[in-house]
Order: structure tokens, then sequence, then C-alpha cells
């Protein structure tokens, strides 16, 4: 649907128009614990996650003019008020059903530039829902950000159907995600964001930001993805990572027993010492590490065929 500037502003003053968020709570929809949603009320920052998510070309006064952006979790639609604002058609994914009569209205007051679907974002067929090239930005549910933000790694094929992913999660787990060699947050998330995304924290939030308000910081992520990623074994890169963190205290002669029978000599063939330790290592080595890996897979079965 192509966004005018006119058509947008009629949208802000059909989106300003409805009643403030708060009324929403007031009218049943609580934070539920078990979805882990603690949802944003100030438009103010709401605006600004919607400012960082902006696409390359796009408008000052409409970053988002004509994208199409995934929102997974909108809750009584905050985020998506900015989001629609911006110039966006948003496809919000949303577990929890109370969450459709809630966002109705916003719904009618977009005029065909919002579609919901009452789904589990951990199964969701994100090709069938979204169109190549959209852009994700979302508040992810505390309980399944890391879960998603993996599948969404190590999908194929490589580009992904999304441009690009600004996504709010605690600021532990964007710790994880910008984590560098030798850090304590550096890890398995790390390592699969670096090698397929170029990844930095845009800014910190605070839990009053929220209700209820998290006992934790959040930190909002900026995700590109890295054409060149393309020719990564993905699948060897993420059985190679998950061994090798599985045990990140130990040494690699001892954490990747659990993925190939002889560790020492796949390190070797990759010029990898055997008594490093996950924690230590660049992402190109993981990258060599998982090509090997990948290689002998493939040896194998050409060997039984």
């Amino acid at each position: 649907m192509t966004a005018t500037p006119e058509g947008i502003d009629a949208l802000r003053r059909r989106v300003d128009a409805l009643p403030p968020l708060r009324e929403v709570l007031s009218g049943g929809l609580t934070a539920k614990k078990s979805l882990g949603q603690h949802f944003l009320f100030d438009l103010n920052l709401t605006d600004k996650i919607a400012r960082a998510a902006r696409v390359a070309g796009a408008p000052p006064d409409a970053p988002l003019a004509g994208a199409t952006v995934v929102e997974v979790g909108p809750g009584p639609g905050g985020l998506t008020r900015s989001l629609l604002k911006a110039g966006a058609e948003v496809v919000a994914v949303e577990k929890d059903a109370r969450a459709a009569a809630v966002l109705a209205p916003l719904q009618e007051a977009a005029d065909g530039r919002l579609t919901v679907h009452i789904a589990d974002a951990l199964t969701a067929d994100w090709r069938a829902i979204a169109p190549e090239g959209a852009v994700i930005c979302a508040n992810l549910p505390y309980n399944v950000a890391t879960p998603l933000l993996v599948g969404w790694l190590t999908e194929g094929p490589w580009p992904p159907w999304w441009a690009s992913a600004t996504v709010m999660v605690q600021r532990e787990v964007a710790g994880r995600m910008v984590g560098a060699p030798g850090r304590d947050d550096y890890g398995r998330l790390g390592v699969l964001t670096g090698v397929r995304c170029h990844a930095s924290a845009v800014f910190d939030v605070p839990p009053t930001a929220f209700v209820p308000p998290p006992k934790v910081w959040s930190t909002v992520v900026r995700l590109d993805p890295k054409p060149e990623a393309a020719d990564t074994p993905i699948g060897a890169l993420s059985r190679v990572t998950a061994a090798a963190f599985g045990q990140r205290r130990k040494m690699l002669r001892s954490s990747l027993r659990s993925l190939v029978s002889d560790p020492e000599a796949l390190l070797g063939d990759a010029g990898i010492a055997p008594t490093e330790r996950a924690e230590r290592l660049e992402l190109r080595d993981f990258v060599r590490l998982a090509e090997i890996y990948a290689d002998r897979l493939a040896s194998a079965v050409e060997r039984e065929a």
C-alpha cells in the first residue's frame, strides 16, 4: 500500500485521536508474566524506537514510509501506533488472543495498514506472513527473545526475508548479541549474530518505562544482515557453537567431543589449539571450524552413498 505524505498525515490524526494507552489497560488487558509481557506506554519512547528502525533513504518525517514492518508482541499497541505514524504498513504477530479486541480500534484507524495475526511467533511461517524485504521492529517478549533471534539468524537462504531488525531485549541479551571474544557475555548468540549481521546497541531503556516494570534494564539493538554470510554453512555453525559453548569453561578438545569423536583433528585442520576455550575464539575461527565440520559431514554422506 503506497504511503503518501497526505495519507500519513491523515493516519497520524486518526491514531492520535484514539484513547490513551492507559485506558486500554483499564479495559482489562493486563500483562501476563507467563507471556513475558511488559507494556510500553511512553509514545515518545516508541517513536524513538520506530526512528531507529528507519530504512535507507526514508524521509526524516516518515522514517518507515512505504516499508512493511513485522512486529512481535504488540500488546496494547504502543509501538504499533508509532510504526503506523512513521509511515509503515504493520504486520503484527501476537500470541495473546486478548489483544485482538484491544487492537481493533487501531486497525480501524489504520485503514488497512495494520494486519494482526494471533499466532505463536516461535512457530510462525514468516515467509508466508511477511513480504520479502520487510523490516522487523519489536519489543520482544522476554521469554522468547533468544529463541526468536536464533531462528531468524539461522534460517536459510541468506540474506533473509527481513531487511533489518530493530528489537528491544533485556540488556543482558543485548550484551550477548554484541559480545566480543574474551568478554563474559560472549557466547553462541554473539557468534551467530556477528557472523550473519552488523549489530549495534542503539540505546538503553530503564525498567520504569514499562508496565509492569521488569527487574532489569532493556536495550534496543539494530541488526543489518551481511550479504557475504550467505556462504557460511549455518547448520554446521549452529552445531559447532552449541557444542563449544555448551561447556564454555572447558578446553575445546573436551567440549567438542559431543560433536565429533576426534576433536583434536578437527581443531588441527582449522589451525586452532586444542587447549583453547570457546570464549577466546574469533568469529573467523568459528566459521573455519564450521566449514571443516560441514565438509566432513558431506564426505561421510558421500562414502555412505
